[in-house]
C-alpha cells in the first residue's frame, strides 16, 4: 500500500509556510523512519499540486512504482510552486522545509521532474540527500551529470505544432503567439522565440504577450483573415491575475476568431483544434520504468541519460468542423479525437452481423433458387424420359405384336403357299408318275411330269429367296440389287439402278439391312403408290453407305403412316440397329423419297 505525505495547506508566506510545515511533519516524518523494509522515495514537481502535469504524476507514479515494488513503497511528494512565489527567498524557505522534515527519513530515491526540481536537487543535493540515488526528467541538459544519478531529456518541441498549421490551414499567413507575465511564462516565450526563429519564412508570428486579459480577449476577437492563433503559457497577465493555464486557454479559445492550437495534451478538450502535442502520461511512465530500475538495486551511475521525443500530432474533430477544416488535409498518423460516432462507428458490429446474416440468407436462398431451377429441370428431363420411354414402351409392344401377327401371317402365307401350290402340284406330279405304268404316250407325260417338277423347283426357289437372298453372300449387294431391278422389270415397272464408290466388301449384316430396305420400299411402291418408275441409287463417302429409293407413285402422309404399316417400322428398327438414319420425304401427289445412310464401319 502506498503512503504519502504531503504539504497541507497553502503557503501564506515564506518564513511561515517553513515553520508550519517543519512542525506539522516532525512527527510524520519521524515515524516514517520505524518502516525500514518499505523503499522510500521523494518525488518533487516543478508546478503547484493543482498543474496538469503534477496531477497526471500523482494519478500515474505511485501506482506503477507500488505495483513494481510489490506494494512496499512509501511515497513522499512535494511540490515547488515557483509560478506563484517566484520570490529568490522562496527556494531557501522550501529547501529548509525539506531539510526538516526529511532528516529522519532513509530515502532510497529522489525523483526531480522539469527544471526547477532539477535545479533544487542539484544546488542542495549534498546537504538535503547525501548519498541518495537520483533520476531526473528535465526539459534542458543539465550542465553535468551528478554522481549517482541518472534520468530523461525531453526538450520542450515549440516548433512542430507550426508544421500541423500549415498542413490543416495552408492559406495561413500570420501566427499570433500567446504568453503571459508571469517569470515562467516569460521563459516560455524566450525558448518559443528561439525555435521559431528560423522557421517557415511565409509565416509572420505576432506575440501578444504580457497583455491584459481584457486587452487580449479584444485583440484575439479581431484577428485578420488567414490568421492561428499559438497558445503557450498563461499563468499571470499583464494585470497581475493570476490563473490557472487550463482555465485561461478556454478563455483564448472563446474570444478567437481563428483556429487555436497549442504544443502539450492536457490543453486538449479546451477549444484548440490541436498541434504536435507533448505526452505528459508517456514522460510520467518512462520516469517511472527508471526508477524501478534503480529502486530495484541497479546503480543510476550505470544507466546512460536518455533523450525522448513524446511529441505526437492530435487533433479536435469538433474543432475541425467548427473552423471548417477539410479532414482530409490531416496528416496521416495524427490522432483524431472526440470525433462524434457515426452509425457504423455505434453498431458497427450489429451492421456486419446483419450483413453477413443477409448475405448468408441470400446465398441460401440462391442456392435453393438454384437448386429449385434444376430440380425442376430435372423433374422435366424425367417426365420427358419418362414420356419417351413409355412412347418406347408402347411402340416397343406395338412393334412385338405387329411382329407377331407377321408372324403368324407370314407362316399363314407359306403354308398357303406350301398347300395351294407346291402340294398340289407334287400332287398331281405324283398322279402322272403313277400313270406312267399304264400310258401309252409314256414320252409325253414324263415331259408334264418334268415340266411340272421345274415348276415346282422354280416356286420353292422363289419361296426361299423371298425368305433369305442367298445371293447377297455369294454375288454382293450391288449385283443382288441388280438382280431385283430385273425381277420388277419383268412385271412392268420401270426401274433404275445406279451405284458408285461402294466397297467391294461389305459386312453380311450391313448388305442385308439395305437390302432390305431396298426390297421393302420397291415393295411399298409397287402395292400401294401405284408407281410406274421406281429409282434406287447407292453411293459411298466420307465412311457411310447411302441407299436412295424414289418412285413417281401417288405419295403418302408420312406422319400418318408411321403408325399403320410395319414395313416402316422395320426399316427403322434395321437402320437405327447399325447405327445409322432413316429419312422419308413424301406428300400426297408428289411420290415418295427414301433416304437411309448407315457407317460403313457398322457390324
Amino acid at each position: 500500500m502506498v503512503k504519502r505525505l504531503a504539504l497541507p495547506g497553502r503557503v501564506l508566506s515564506i518564513a511561515a509556510a517553513a515553520a508550519t510545515l517543519v512542525l506539522a511533519h516532525a512527527a510524520p516524518a519521524a515515524s516514517a523512519g520505524t518502516h525500514d523494509e518499505h523503499k522510500k522515495v521523494l518525488v518533487l514537481y516543478s508546478t503547484r499540486r493543482d498543474g496538469q502535469f503534477s496531477i497526471v504524476g500523482e494519478a500515474e507514479l505511485p501506482r506503477m512504482l507500488d505495483a513494481g515494488l510489490d506494494r512496499n513503497l512509501d511515497y513522499y511528494p512535494e511540490f515547488i510552486d515557483l509560478t506563484r512565489f517566484p520570490d529568490p527567498a522562496y527556494k531557501l524557505a522550501f529547501r529548509e522545509f525539506l531539510r526538516q522534515k526529511y532528516r529522519s527519513v532513509e530515502l532510497d530515491l529522489v525523483i526531480a521532474m522539469q527544471d526547477s526540481a532539477v535545479e533544487l536537487v542539484e544546488a542542495y543535493r549534498d546537504s538535503l540527500f547525501p548519498g541518495v540515488p537520483e533520476v531526473f526528467l528535465a526539459n534542458t541538459p543539465p550542465p553535468r551529470r551528478a554522481p549517482g544519478s541518472t534520468g530523461l531529456i525531453h526538450v520542450r518541441d515549440f516548433a512542430s505544432t507550426l508544421t500541423l498549421i500549415r498542413q490543416l490551414q495552408p492559406d495561413v499567413s500570420r501566427v499570433f503567439i500567446i504568453t503571459g507575465a508571469a517569470a515562467a511564462d516569460r521563459k516560455y516565450e524566450a525558448t518559443v522565440r528561439q525555435q521559431l526563429r528560423s522557421h517557415d519564412p511565409r509565416l509572420t508570428f505576432s506575440y501578444l504577450s504580457g497583455l491584459a486579459t481584457s486587452d487580449l480577449v479584444n485583440r484575439l476577437s479581431k484577428l485578420p483573415e488567414r490568421s492561428a492563433v499559438y497558445y503557450v503559457l498563461v499563468s499571470q497577465d499583464g494585470a497581475g491575475h493570476k490563473f490557472h493555464p487550463l482555465e485561461y486557454i478556454d478563455r483564448v479559445t472563446a474570444a478567437a476568431n481563428a483556429p487555436t492550437y497549442s504544443w502539450v495534451d492536457s490543453t486538449m478538450d479546451h477549444g484548440v483544434v490541436g498541434g504536435s502535442l507533448y505526452i505528459q502520461q508517456d514522460a510520467i511512465e518512462r520516469v517511472g520504468e527508471l526508477a524501478l530500475r534503480v529502486l530495484r538495486g541497479e546503480p543510476a551511475d550505470t544507466i546512460p541519460v536518455a533523450a525522448l521525443h513524446l511529441n505526437v500530432n492530435q487533433v479536435d474533430w469538433r474543432q475541425l468542423r467548427r473552423w471548417g477544416i477539410d479532414e482530409a488535409r490531416v496528416p496521416p498518423g495524427t490522432l483524431v479525437r472526440f470525433r462524434n460516432p457515426t452509425v457504423w462507428d455505434r453498431y458497427k458490429a450489429y451492421i456486419l452481423g446483419a450483413v453477413a446474416l443477409l448475405l448468408a440468407q441470400s446465398v441460401l436462398i440462391t442456392g435453393l433458387l438454384i437448386q429449385r431451377r434444376r430440380r425442376r429441370q430435372a423433374e422435366g428431363k424425367l417426365r420427358a424420359s419418362q414420356g419417351e420411354l413409355l412412347r418406347s414402351y408402347e411402340r416397343n409392344r406395338d412393334l412385338a405384336a405387329r411382329l407377331l401377327r407377321a408372324q403368324e401371317s407370314e407362316r399363314s402365307r407359306i403354308a398357303r403357299e406350301l398347300h395351294d401350290d407346291i402340294c398340289q402340284r407334287m400332287l398331281v406330279l405324283t398322279v402322272e408318275l403313277k400313270s406312267l405304268d399304264g400310258t401309252k404316250d409314256r414320252e409325253g407325260s414324263a415331259a408334264e411330269a418334268l415340266a411340272l417338277a421345274q415348276g415346282i423347283a422354280k416356286s420353292l426357289h422363289e419361296l426361299s429367296y423371298s425368305l433369305h437372298p442367298t445371293k447377297l453372300r455369294l454375288l454382293g449387294l450391288v449385283a443382288t440389287i441388280d438382280q431385283l431391278r430385273l425381277d420388277l422389270s419383268r412385271i412392268g415397272i420401270t426401274t433404275s439402278f445406279s451405284h458408285h464408290d461402294v466397297p467391294s466388301t461389305l459386312p453380311p449384316d450391313l448388305m442385308l439391312c439395305l437390302f432390305r430396305i431396298v426390297q421393302e420400299a420397291t415393295q411399298n411402291a409397287i402395292k400401294h403408290s401405284q408407281a410406274s418408275e421406281v429409282s434406287v441409287g447407292l453411293s459411298g463417302s466420307a465412311g457411310r453407305l447411302t441407299v436412295t429409293v424414289s418412285d413417281n407413285g401417288v405419295g403418302f402422309d408420312v406422319e400418318a403412316a408411321w403408325g399403320r404399316g410395319l414395313g416402316l417400322l422395320s426399316m427403322v428398327e434395321r437402320v437405327e440397329a447399325l447405327g445409322g438414319s432413316l429419312a422419308i420425304h413424301s406428300s400426297p401427289g408428289a411420290g415418295a423419297r427414301l433416304t437411309a445412310s448407315v457407317p460403313l464401319h457398322a457390324a
